[in-house]
């Protein structure tokens, strides 16, 4: 069924301009360089009233103490944030240069803290060290690589006083080459049981009497601690479901206190192989008698941090973006997504010949890929452009699929983090086919029978807000839209029971792809028969407020044969 032969029918593609993403090495050097001489703290920007301590002292620090060295083979994933910003003064009074952690959970995508970016111009400021244990020194990146960064977010509703919705996601304009990590999934609970062994990862202080920063990548091991154990020690300052804290209670002093301190902000704290936490704050110092490490709760985050982990698209915004081929000509076209409407179409040439269009990430570098099935042959063909050598490659995927239903690119649905490509054969079974995230695939797994009754059955990203892929499938018979929710599982149990959340006989067709309006949430697009095309808005419900009030894009689409 799967061939890895690399040559496959070419069709034309866009130009690629990646230089317009990177930022020059000497520029990226320089930045490192002013954020090592800065002595200033994330999040210091946003304002001085944050949460206060047992002392009563107004300044908390999102902040190893008491940790051991560890090695980069152990923390493959970890990444240095450097920034600084000289403020294009004459003066350096106003210079702004700090440090934070990171993990590498794609191999673009760096998860951190959001008090580590929001406020801050990244782009402009920022620089990205991966594949080191050492703390880069001026121009001495030890064996590590430096990249700029091409995208910043933030939680929109991260509040810089109360430390609360610390996440944040900062996107590289090239793949790095360390072994990503991925976050832990909105159904977790059983990482978040107190007593569960967590370990924390950085290069921050090491001690409460001196401000220095370590030189080599620190672990330690602290204990989950219960809600009722947090609230305790910080009453309404912690703020139950959005944050977690571990650890056992501080001494008063370095000694016998294991604690994050100031630097390790944005880092993870792992169990079991995935990131549950996000280093956000605590006490000043981070060894008052009884403190606690906190962090944000990742569970809580999935559905809103993994739409930034997988929102590749044709021209690398934030949005999703429309593919459509015309039916007199068969040529195709990319609409860039406003958000609420698609740009003027920019020609992609002569796609004759081919019957499936989708769009995907399968190899996860940040550049949109097509995977595509040619009419005569049944062929799946995946192109995928190539920065190392600036061009386009195209590989036969699959052989003898023409008889197939329906092909779907959802993104990922067994929940390994890597994308996933499903499909539904002539006896009405639906296949899951798990991405390795090198656009091939492990041995499929039925999910099961039954999905000839559906007319339409599209998929890309998440519609429920949890952070999973999910299906809509519309019946033959009475033109009733299912939503079939994904539960991160492979084969049977790959989607909970369907649920009716719209009743829609009288359109045409439909596309899922992805998240156009920008906000998070996977959107939907349908085609009446008399050629208006609408954008149902996403609200992550799952019932029949699952869509927004849709918005016309406009009419005139009937012109077209192939939605993606």
């Amino acid at each position: 069924m799967m061939s890895s032969a690399d040559a496959a029918p070419a069709r034309p593609v866009p130009t690629v301009e990646p230089a317009t993403r990177t930022v020059p090495q000497a520029e990226l050097q320089r930045r490192i360089a002013g954020a090592v001489a800065g002595d200033d703290k994330a999040g210091e920007s946003a304002g001085t009233a944050q949460l206060s301590d047992t002392t009563g002292d107004t300044r908390i620090d999102a902040q190893i103490i008491g940790g051991t060295q560890t090695g980069i083979s152990t923390a493959p994933w970890m990444a240095q944030l450097w920034y600084y910003d000289d403020r294009g003064t004459a003066g350096e009074s106003d210079d702004i240069g700090f440090f934070c952690g990171g993990a590498v959970v794609a191999p673009t995508k760096i998860l951190t803290a959001a008090h580590c970016v929001r406020g801050y111009n990244w782009n402009a400021n920022g620089a990205v060290v991966t594949g080191t244990a050492q703390l880069a020194t001026g121009s001495d990146l030890h064996g590590g690589t430096v990249s700029g960064v091409w995208r910043q977010w933030n939680h929109p509703s991260y509040n810089a006083v109360t430390i609360d919705n610390d996440i944040a996601v900062l996107t590289l304009p090239n793949p790095v080459t360390a072994k990503p990590i991925p976050m832990t999934s909105s159904t977790d609970t059983a990482s978040y049981k107190a007593g569960t062994s967590a370990k924390v990862y950085g290069w921050g202080r090491t001690s409460s009497t001196s401000d220095d920063i370590s030189d080599v990548l620190k672990t330690a091991t602290l204990p989950i601690q219960s809600d009722t154990t947090c609230s305790g020690a910080w009453g309404a300052d912690f703020v139950k479901g959005h944050m977690v804290c571990a650890g056992t209670p501080a001494t008063g002093s370095d000694t016998g206190t294991v604690s994050a301190c100031n630097g390790d902000s944005g880092g993870p704290l792992v169990v079991g192989g995935r990131i549950v936490g996000v280093v956000s704050w605590g006490v000043e110092d981070c060894v008052a008698k009884g403190a606690y490490s906190v962090f944000a709760k990742v569970s809580s985050y999935a559905g809103a941090a993994y739409p930034r982990v997988e929102d590749t698209n044709i021209n690398g915004d934030h949005r999703a973006d429309l593919w459509v081929r015309q039916k007199s000509n068969k040529e195709g076209f990319s609409k860039n997504s406003k958000g609420t409407s698609f740009g003027a179409r920019e020609s992609w040439g002569n796609w004759d010949g081919v019957n499936v269009v989708l769009q995907t990430d399968l190899d996860r570098d940040g550049y949109q890929d097509v995977v595509y099935r040619v009419s005569s042959t049944g062929e799946v063909i995946w192109a995928h452009y190539v920065p190392s050598s600036g061009s386009w490659s195209y590989k036969t995927l699959f052989t003898g699929w023409g008889s197939r239903k329906q092909i779907l690119a959802p993104g990922d649905v067994t929940g390994d983090a890597l994308p996933d490509l499903l499909s539904v054969d002539s006896g009405g079974v639906l296949w899951i086919y798990p991405g390795r995230g090198n656009g091939s695939f492990n041995t499929r797994v039925q999910v099961g029978g039954g999905w000839t009754t559906y007319d339409y059955v599209r998929a890309h990203g998440d519609f429920t807000g949890d952070g999973k892929a999910d299906l809509l499938a519309r019946s033959r018979s009475g033109g009733y839209l299912y939503l079939y929710k994904g539960t991160g599982n492979a084969g049977h149990y790959a989607f909970s029971s369907r649920i009716k959340v719209r009743t829609w006989p009288t359109y045409k067709t439909f596309a899922a792809p992805g998240d156009v309006t920008g906000d998070g949430k996977a959107d939907f697009l349908a085609l009446s028969t008399a050629g208006n095309l609408y954008l149902y808005p996403g609200t992550s419900k799952t019932t029949s407020a699952i869509f927004a009030t849709p918005v016309k894009i406009g009419s005139g689409f009937g012109i077209y044969d192939i939605f993606s």
